[in-house]
This record gives structure tokens, C-alpha cells and sequence, in this order.
């Protein structure tokens, strides 16, 4: 694996990164703005960033998991408040199952651990299937099992009463009595369809965790370098030092084996994907609770207050960890990969 961005993956993450920069919410009391929140969904839609796991003229995706997860980190980073992780997804599962393009916005279900992430038999959905992104979306994709493989269906979703995540809309779906397969389907998902899928869904969840821990991150060193104590600047403090700096060494190990998840996805086999997926998730969960702690940590008593940007980056990090697992699912999948068995 070649570590190094390419021109173009540059470029496509400069541009995300000014999108965010322009139009993402640079405080709490942005989120209520509807007009802005507006304005960067277009742009995400303008970007054709949400169609980067389409089919190009064969069946392959137009873009690779990495350019994906560049994505998904710049919009973490800057608490991006428009779908992205839930329409990727769905376009991949449509790809691969050589479906058309949804009309309309759409999102997937999705659950706390992959082993939920099996196709609904018997007409019951997961007692904890979710679906992230639903901020348009009116139907989620899930998986049903059908005479060949595991097929597409659509099932309606609704508004949570809980959304932790104050920058992503979560649903719940209706029972399954209410869905209906997808038309058109090409072929049915087989099971290295489904190990690549997942191991993208987990790449991109943490991207986004490695984003949010950038942007945690950021603010905490801002603020470190204004908020002034005993006539100096709290940043000058060792104390605050060794936080920050643990923190930055958190987030780039993070970032480092996502980059590597997200390779894996496209160039290795779709057991050792999945495997570096989950490594790289149980990895960026830990450290992005601990990360985020650290900026409520940094900012005092303001951290917790409600106007300080440090809880919106803990609630949108706590999502991501939720969403297909966090470190214990995860780490059982690394060492049932490697023949050692759960932890």
C-alpha cells in the first residue's frame, strides 16, 4: 500500500475541506440555521460525492474506498449536518446487486454489530437496526433473503424520539410487513458482496470518527491558545500539553490504520478487508471517546456548558461508535480472524 495521497485524492479532499470550512456549522446555535444547513446539502449533491460508490460502466465503483473515506473524515471533522455515510452506503448496495439508482434520497438500515447485518428472515427486522442520514430519506435499504443469495429491499423509516447526534438525523424503520424488494435487481449479494460492503460501512464509520477527532482536536488547541490563567495562555501549560498531545497521537494512529481499512476494501481479499475494518474501528472508538473527553477536559467548565461545540463533536463521535460496533464486536472479529478466538 502506497501511504501517500495522490494529486487527485488531494484535491478531492481540499475540496471537501472548504465545503465544511464554508458551510459546515461553526457554532451550536448554527445548527438551527436551515438556510445554511440547505446550502451545504447541495453542495454535497452539486460534489456527486454521495454517487462515489456508483457503478462506472462495468460494475465497478467509480471511486475506491479511500477517496470515500476522505470524504467522510473532512465532513467529521467539520460536524458536516447533511447525509453522506447513509446515501454512499445505499449506492454501493445497489451497485452491487446491479439495481438502479434510487430515485429520491435514501439511506440503510443499519445495526450495533455486522452479525445483525443478516438478511431479515421471517419478517422480523432487528430490535436495534437504525438508520443514519435520514434527514430526506423516506426509505432505508435492507437486506431480505431471497431464493439466490440476500436481495434488496425498502422498507419506510421515521424519526427517532432520541437523536444523540445533533449534526445526523437517525430513524427507526417500520416492521417488516412493510417491505418491498427493490425492482430490477441484477443478481442476488453474495457472501464477499457482503464482506466488502461491510468492511466499507465500517471504514467510513471511522473515517468519520477520525474527523471528529480532528475537529475536537482543533478546537481544543484554539482554545488553549486564547483562554488565558494566571496570566498565561492554558496552552503554555505542560499539563495541557501532554493532553493535547495524546489526543493528536490518538487521532493519527486512528487515521492511519482507517486509511488502511479503506485500501483494504477494493485491493484485499474480503475476509482480511473486513478484518482491517475492524481493527481500524475498535481502534478509532476508543480513541475517539478518549479524545473527546480530552477537549471537554481542556476547555474547563465551558466544555460543559451547552454553547461549547466540544459536546457536538462527543455526540456525533458516540453515534459513529454505536453504528455497527464499537471496540469489543470488533476487536472479536480481528482475533476470530486471526484463529484466536473472542476476547
Amino acid at each position: 500500500m502506497d501511504v501517500r495521497l495522490s494529486p487527485e485524492q488531494q484535491a478531492l479532499r481540499d475540496s471537501a475541506a472548504q465545503v465544511v470550512d464554508r458551510l459546515g456549522p461553526k457554532a451550536v446555535g448554527e445548527l438551527d440555521d436551515a438556510e445554511r444547513t440547505a446550502k451545504l446539502d447541495a453542495a454535497i449533491a452539486a460534489s456527486g460525492w454521495r454517487e462515489l460508490r456508483v457503478a462506472d460502466e462495468g460494475s465497478a465503483p467509480l471511486a475506491s474506498g479511500v477517496e470515500a473515506a476522505l470524504i467522510a473524515e473532512e465532513l467529521g471533522r467539520g460536524l458536516a449536518d447533511a447525509p453522506f455515510l447513509g446515501p454512499t452506503l445505499a449506492a454501493d448496495l445497489r451497485r452491487l446487486t446491479g439495481a438502479p439508482c434510487a430515485s429520491g434520497p435514501e439511506t440503510v438500515v443499519l445495526t450495533h454489530d455486522l452479525a445483525a447485518l443478516a438478511p431479515v428472515v421471517g419478517g422480523v427486522l432487528p430490535h436495534d437496526a437504525v438508520a443514519v442520514d435520514a434527514t430526506d430519506a423516506a426509505l432505508a435499504l435492507v437486506l431480505v433473503a431471497g431464493p439466490d443469495g440476500p436481495a434488496l429491499a425498502e422498507v419506510p423509516v421515521s424519526p427517532a424520539e432520541t437523536q444523540i447526534d445533533l449534526t445526523r438525523s437517525v430513524a427507526v424503520a417500520a416492521g417488516a410487513d412493510a417491505l418491498v424488494v427493490v425492482a430490477d435487481q441484477a443478481r442476488s449479494l453474495s457472501d464477499d458482496d457482503l464482506a466488502r460492503w461491510s468492511a466499507l460501512a465500517l471504514a467510513l464509520t471511522s473515517a468519520d470518527l477520525v474527523g471528529v477527532m480532528r475537529g475536537a482536536v482543533d478546537l481544543s488547541v484554539a482554545y488553549a491558545a486564547e483562554r488565558r490563567q494566571y496570566g498565561a495562555a492554558i496552552g503554555s501549560f505542560q499539563a495541557v500539553q501532554h493532553l493535547l498531545a495524546d489526543a493528536f497521537v490518538a487521532m493519527e494512529g486512528s487515521r492511519s490504520l482507517t486509511l488502511h481499512a479503506a485500501w483494504a476494501v477494493d485491493a484485499l481479499p474480503p475476509a482480511d478487508a473486513v478484518a482491517a475494518a475492524s481493527m481500524a474501528k475498535a481502534y478509532s472508538a476508543r480513541a475517539a471517546l478518549a479524545v473527546c473527553e480530552t477537549a471537554i477536559q481542556v476547555h474547563g467548565g465551558i466544555g460543559n456548558t451547552w454553547e461549547c461545540l466540544a459536546h457536538v463533536y462527543l455526540r456525533r463521535a458516540l453515534l459513529s461508535i454505536d453504528v455497527l460496533g464499537g471496540v469489543g464486536p470488533n476487536l472479536d472479529r480481528v482475533l476470530a480472524h486471526a484463529g484466536i478466538g473472542g476476547s
